[in-house]
């Protein structure tokens, strides 16, 4: 498995990052199965896994912890905090109460005295950035994390990071972890350029958009039992959204292209995210071993540049077939009453 350094930051991590949003209930309920998938994946060369407190509310952090004790050491290990872990209005968001709190709660789940990459879900309208990186900083100081980064911030508010903890004097993110894959192209128009311009490392997640690029999922027909889309059956989760049918119309072209190159469109999908000079690592999330089996060859493929030239054919550089699928919406864009001033 090949080792890339994380940013500017000197850890070197696997071009596959084992990601852990599918143990426990939100995917697969058997916690040994999540305990193996962790070893096969040590054993393939991955070193590097990312998980967060809020898949299955502490029960993935769990799985981890369990599947690398004793090993501790041998993996780079990430996790996040921001999202909602309970019913109070305080157990969420980028506020100093929550992330002690939250990190602490995550050291204890993972079985570990120290964090090597701990993330910011999202990003917190509600909370100064001064109030949420002077918290990062100081578990950076007390030796409970290592580095800190973002996931799927938009490109504007990672430029502010950066500049926020230069005034301030605080611990900078070192890395970002935004969605990318063959059907997401939007980061490379912004968050790619940012990242190299900081030098933090990209971490990207859904190469395989949700299972649409593995084949599985086609317009119209009904998806697979147990399947994500499936299991959540809603919003852009659903195989009759509007996008659904272009993404079928570009599979297919996609497929052609991988069978002309000699392989499937699996292995195509992750190697594409691999090929730009800003990610550092591709997230796989397998619900299961053989899920797993099926992308770890990608982490050897290099593709040549007339298959990416004719990749960018398809969907061009810069381009998101859906928006859902950037996961990330300012405030403004979702609630009418932040676009309007109020009447008289």
């Amino acid at each position: 498995m090949e080792m890339r350094v994380l940013g500017r930051t000197g850890v070197r991590v696997s071009a596959l990052c084992l990601g852990a949003m599918s143990f426990g209930r939100m995917g697969d309920t058997d916690q040994d199965a999540g305990v193996r998938i962790v070893d096969r994946a040590l054993e393939a060369g991955i070193n590097f896994i990312d998980t967060a407190d809020v898949y299955s509310r502490g029960e993935s952090e769990e799985i981890v912890g369990r599947a690398v004790k004793g090993r501790r050491d041998e993996v780079v290990l990430a996790t996040k905090f921001f999202n909602p872990m309970s019913s109070s209005p305080n157990d969420r968001g980028g506020s100093r109460r929550w992330i002690m709190r939250a990190c602490e709660d995550s050291l204890r789940r993972l079985g570990t005295d120290y964090i090597d990459l701990y993330q910011m879900h999202r990003p917190d309208p509600d909370t100064d950035l001064d109030e949420t990186l002077g918290a990062l900083s100081d578990l950076v100081r007390q030796g409970k994390v290592r580095l800190t980064g973002t996931s799927t911030f938009p490109a504007e508010e990672l430029v502010e990071a950066q500049w926020a903890a230069e005034r301030r004097g605080h611990v900078p993110f070192r890395c970002e972890q935004p969605p990318y894959s063959l059907f997401v192209r939007g980061p490379e128009r912004d968050v790619f350029p940012v990242c190299r311009r900081y030098g933090m490392g990209a971490i990207v997640w859904s190469p395989l958009n949700g299972g649409w690029l593995t084949g599985k999922y086609r317009a119209g027909q009904q998806a697979p039992d147990g399947s994500r889309f499936d299991r959540l059956a809603r919003g852009s989760w659903r195989v009759d959204a509007s996008s659904a049918r272009r993404k079928s119309e570009l599979l297919a072209e996609i497929e052609r292209i991988a069978a002309d190159a000699g392989l499937d469109s699996i292995t195509l999908s992750v190697a594409f995210t691999l090929a730009h000079p800003a990610v550092t690592s591709t997230i796989v999330g397998p619900r299961t071993l053989e899920q797993l089996e099926s992308q770890l060859p990608a982490g050897e493929v290099r593709l040549s540049d007339e298959v990416l030239d004719q990749l960018d054919a398809v969907v061009a550089p810069g381009e998101t077939v859906d928006r859902a699928d950037l996961a990330y919406e300012p405030r403004a864009i979702r609630h009418a009453r932040l676009r309007r001033v109020s009447g008289q």
